[in-house]
């Protein structure tokens, strides 16, 4: 029988807790079900995160940096600065489609915590500043009269369009957004 590296065990942790906290929430997320789905040991877990808190932050941390990768490599598909800006769009409703969709799992966690101050509302600060500053690039790319203010009403269309296609289950909504944009950039 091979032997899983500790690499990989951490990787299967954190794989199966974003999962289940992108699925349910965090309160509803507990150890147990960590343990039970990830086939690993309660002593396993605690080896790599000292408590949930820590393993709930890094496995967002990841989702973080995946979840932007993956929005840039739709993105850059687009030939034109113009269809760039609109191709944030069309990635928008390739994932609205997805069996797996779930809406924004910064928001989501974001909306668990009370505390401003709380480690994952935090987080989800930062991944919405990186949102923020990858809109911004498209808009200087493209030349857009006042960039900063367009990226913010850009980064206002991408999440009011997520959280309508979770809510309203309309995947339509990233069209809608798409159209919105085009009006606001003049494209």
């Amino acid at each position: 029988m091979n032997e899983m590296t500790s690499s990989e065990t951490r990787d299967i942790i954190l794989d199966v807790i974003e999962k289940l906290i992108y699925r349910h929430g965090i309160a509803a997320t507990g150890m147990d079900l960590l343990v039970k789905t990830a086939g690993v040991s309660r002593k396993s877990i605690y080896r790599y995160f000292a408590n949930k808190d820590e393993l709930v932050i890094a496995a967002l941390q990841r989702r973080d940096e995946r979840w932007l990768q993956w929005l840039r490599s739709e993105v850059e598909q687009y030939a034109g600065s113009g269809a760039r800006l609109l191709g944030v769009f069309s990635a928008l409703k390739t994932w609205f489609g997805s069996a797996d969709f779930r809406g924004c799992a910064f928001i989501n966690t974001s909306g668990e915590t009370g505390n401003p101050q709380d480690p994952v509302r935090l987080l989800a600060r930062a991944h919405k500043q990186k949102l923020f500053e990858y809109l911004l690039e498209l808009c200087n790319a493209h030349g857009t009269p006042t960039p900063e203010q367009q990226a913010a009403q850009l980064l206002i269309l991408v999440d009011g369009a997520i959280t309508i296609a979770l809510i309203m289950g309309d995947v339509t909504a990233a069209d809608n957004a798409q159209c919105m944009a085009q009006l606001l950039l003049a494209l």
